[in-house]
């Protein structure tokens, strides 16, 4: 079993800005391997659960706001007894440039309040995520750019990463970790 977890902000105020890539992505995760399949609310987020070949798959966006991703993450790895092998985070970062894509298998949360959130919860940061670049904010506070939406000249460069990232969660569910890196990592 697989469980994808897209990190975002609930409620429409929040839809496309940069925090909400994690969702963005997700969904469209969803549209691919789950088309017309309606989200339940579980795990103090909403999920849905497929089949990809073969094997279970779910797709889970916490409700809990950023901070407190690992509320959520946390309560569906004990749900499920999960090893965290087969946990993929999806995930905004502003130390990547805009478009940027990046797999890792474990690492530091780089400052992001919601994966230290997840690190908490879970105990160690032995999980993969996949980092999807939305630029240094520059002179701009940190909480006020990611909470903001793409500038004109982000917005190719973003659309582009959001479809990228749909195919390579995709590829990491088919194919795994290392098929995803080689495949992915740098690609923009």
């Amino acid at each position: 079993m697989k469980l994808v977890i897209g990190i975002g902000n609930p409620g429409p105020e929040y839809d496309k800005t940069r925090h909400n890539v994690g969702f963005t992505v997700l969904d469209r995760v969803a549209q691919r391997l789950a088309p017309g399949s309606t989200a339940r609310a579980r795990f103090k987020g909403a999920t849905i659960d497929t089949d990809v070949d073969g094997e279970k798959v779910v797709l889970l966006k916490p409700a809990t706001y950023v901070n407190l991703t690992g509320e959520a993450v946390g309560e569906a790895i004990r749900f499920y007894k999960l090893d965290t092998n087969d946990l993929l985070v999806i995930v905004d970062d502003s130390a990547l440039p805009c478009g940027r894509l990046r797999f890792r298998p474990s690492g530091g949360d780089g400052g992001h309040n919601g994966l230290r959130n997840i690190s908490q919860h879970m105990g160690n940061d032995e999980w993969c995520r996949l980092r999807i670049g939305i630029d240094d904010p520059g002179d701009i506070p940190l909480k006020n750019y990611v909470l903001g939406r793409f500038r004109p000249d982000q917005s190719d460069a973003v659309e582009g990463a959001l479809e990228r990232a749909a195919e390579a969660t995709e590829c990491w569910i088919r194919r795994g970790l290392e098929a995803a890196m080689n495949t992915y990592n740098g690609d923009q």
